[in-house]
């Protein structure tokens, strides 16, 4: 595996190892029915079920991701729940997570930025492997 690859290995997992402990987390501390609370109050249709997919989808899908599986679905999939967390939540508060502000949406670009980078890149990693 040269240099890229791994390069590209890394970002990808590093990226699945966030969304899937944000999904444990959540599970852990028996918060996905308080998600889906506030869902619903947000006008989301099935709440509950909706927050039960999401860290499902966290979870099992961040595995995925990891493994290198269904990489451009999954990398859609987090980076427009990361851009709907934005919308809703943190691009209201402001750009810093902390210091200069609390909350804001800095980790959330971060991440789609490395969601894109990953998804177009899926076929030059593989095309590097092959070789």
């Amino acid at each position: 595996m040269n240099s890229v690859s791994l390069a590209l290995t890394m970002l990808r997992a590093g990226t699945a190892i966030v969304m899937i402990i944000h999904g444990v987390a959540r599970a852990w501390l028996g918060i996905v029915d308080d998600f889906g609370i506030v869902l619903n109050n947000w006008g989301f249709p099935a709440g509950l079920a909706l927050a039960w997919t999401i860290t499902i989808v966290e979870i099992a899908g961040g595995t995925l991701l990891a493994a290198g599986l269904f990489v451009r679905p999954l990398c859609a999939w987090f980076a427009w729940q990361l851009l709907m967390g934005i919308y809703l939540i943190h691009g209201r508060v402001g750009w810093f997570t902390v210091g200069a502000g609390r909350n804001g949406m800095e980790f959330s670009v971060l991440l789609i930025l490395c969601l894109i980078v990953i998804a177009m890149t899926r076929d030059a990693a593989l095309a590097v492997r092959r070789r």
